[in-house]
């Protein structure tokens, strides 16, 4: 995901309506100082992009494809040579659903770096077709798209390793399998290369998967259970209650719904479920929680801060002024009249926080709260130029992955933490009206390569305990075995303690770090990976690198 969550991935697509529609590598040496020197440059000025040409279409025996292609493509890559030594490896970061320039830090700092440094190594950040400027067609209509599958992308990441010749390095053969590469990812891309270490074994001599969704799941309504588990226990208690007030009114006592929109200063938005998904936005700041000061999204705990004080949290330009005699009457309608001194205080919050955060920016921008938020404009989603490149996960979720995020989901003996007007039926819109997908994602295409069970020598699987996207992962409590097996050299399988989603992967300066940054768990396993690289190197020079 990045990946990210589905429910993210909506609020960016609605919010982006309006202004879619308006609108030769120098080597850096590896002494410490010069390192310094460079840490506040910006990565993108540091490595420069290159191309390789690939196939379109690998699987011209397969009539999914059809009409087949006979065409190539250029597809993006970065690397860094400054660590390089005969005999090293190529470290592969496949950058998964995204530019792949966000991923050039990684390179810099981050987990590639800390590999190639240690195993004298290069360091590569590879693009993804349909992603950045990784496109095999002029556009992404629905026909154009059928080359964007899992098997395509996994072929072609093995086609970079067989015939990647680097910049500067034309006089040694780099290429797998002379050469140990080892693969990376996090969340789709995690899944990704270890999807590649089972496809591709005499390729990509051993791969990293962190916080790898590797089982395809149609209603992912389990998203959101860390969240509950490792929470703070009063916020989500009190989530829990206004998401259910919030659904009493909307689906039994809808007399009140009116009443309860406006209250939220969101009397415009045109239907419901557009309005329960708003308010089921910021309980999913939980994913963006990061060690990492740079990308770390504070949101979350500042909601929770919201949502569990014990007194009004002031909002001078308040779009609405809501009385507690109006919030008493939705909470009583609602069926909660018996709890009015404990829940109005946090209902008026939460109202606050969400005209604060979600109804004002839009307002102070002119535009309607449906052309922001709404996910029923056909109009948005007919367009398909190379500019609409938020057309490409949604498709490949649509097609093969899932991860619908729903309410509705949830088990009758829970309250959900997501509104239950968030149904598969909702949070599947994007996929008939953007590419006339009706029917469920074809998951056996991605399960096929093992889902919760996948194990092959030199995979390493690498979770966060508190993820989101870790029911999905192999650490799943719902995998075979509760998501626990024995973790070896050949089969590393880690688990970080309070970590998020693929908290290994970040990295800072030796000067950035202090207490806590990055916090022991991480340096732990980061460690670990670059003990059990070191292995898998050393037994591929010993003359294992010919086995898969």
């Amino acid at each position: 995901m990045s990946v990210g969550s589905l429910l993210l991935i909506l609020s960016f697509l609605a919010a982006t309506v309006t202004s879619l529609i308006s609108s030769p590598l120098e080597k850096r040496r590896t002494l410490d100082s010069q390192h310094l020197e460079r840490r506040d440059v910006d990565p993108g000025a540091l490595y420069a992009e290159h191309n390789i040409s690939v196939p379109v279409d690998y699987f011209h025996n397969e009539t999914k494809y059809e009409p087949h292609s006979n065409g190539t493509f250029p597809l993006r890559y970065w690397f860094d040579a400054s660590y390089y030594e005969d005999g090293g490896p190529v470290i592969v970061l496949q950058s998964g659903e995204t530019d792949g320039t966000g991923r050039l830090p990684f390179l810099q700092k981050g987990i590639i770096h800390q590999l190639a440094q240690a195993t004298n190594g290069i360091g590569v950040i590879l693009e993804h077709r349909y992603y950045g400027t990784s496109f095999p067609t002029p556009n992404l209509s629905t026909e154009n798209l059928r080359f964007l599958t899992t098997e395509q992308a996994l072929a072609d990441m093995a086609y970079f390793a067989k015939n990647v010749v680097f910049e500067g390095l034309e006089d040694k053969n780099l290429t797998a399998p002379e050469t140990a590469y080892i693969g990376y990812g996090g969340s789709y891309a995690g899944a990704f290369v270890a999807f590649l270490r089972v496809q591709y074994p005499d390729v990509y001599y051993g791969t990293i998967s962190s916080s790898g969704v590797t089982e395809a799941i149609y209603d992912f309504w389990r998203y959101y259970e860390p969240v509950r588990e490792y929470g703070p226990p009063d916020c989500i208690s009190t989530q829990t209650k206004l998401i259910n007030i919030v659904d009493t009114i909307l689906l039994n006592n809808t007399a009140y719904t009116p009443q309860l929109k406006s209250t939220f200063g969101l009397s415009d938005i045109t239907y419901d479920d557009d309005f329960a998904q708003v308010l089921s936005y910021p309980i999913g700041g939980w994913q963006g929680r990061n060690w990492d000061p740079e990308v770390n999204d504070p949101s979350f705990y500042e909601y929770c801060s919201n949502l569990t004080s014990p007194t009004l949290v002031s909002n001078t330009t308040a779009t609405t002024n809501t009385s507690m005699q109006t919030i008493r009457q939705l909470l009583t309608a609602a069926g909660y009249g018996n709890q009015t001194s404990t829940l109005t205080t946090p209902m008026q919050n939460f109202i606050t926080y969400i005209q604060k955060n979600y109804v004002q920016p839009v307002l102070a921008e002119n535009k309607t709260l449906d052309e922001q938020y709404s996910t029923h404009n056909t109009t948005f989603y007919a367009q398909s130029s190379l500019a609409d490149s938020w057309r490409s996960w949604p498709y490949q979720y649509c097609t093969e992955y899932g991860y619908l995020q729903t309410g509705s989901g949830v088990p009758a003996s829970q309250l959900p933490l997501i509104s239950r007007l968030l149904t598969l039926e909702y949070n599947s819109l994007i996929c008939r009206l953007a590419f006339n997908i009706t029917t469920p994602p074809n998951t056996d295409a991605v399960n096929k390569y093992g889902g919760f069970e996948i194990a092959y020598d030199r995979l390493a699987i690498i979770d966060g305990e508190e993820d989101p996207w870790r029911g999905a992962s192999p650490h799943s409590v719902i995998a075979p075995g509760g998501g626990v097996r024995n973790s070896t050299v050949e089969r590393p399988f880690l688990l970080i303690e309070g970590a998020v989603h693929h908290w290994d992967e970040n990295g800072v300066f030796p000067n950035e770090t202090r207490e806590g940054v990055p916090p022991e768990p991480v340096r732990e396993v980061q460690r670990m990976e670059v003990d059990f690289v070191r292995v898998w190197l050393e037994e591929f020079r010993a003359g294992k690198g010919r086995r898969v």
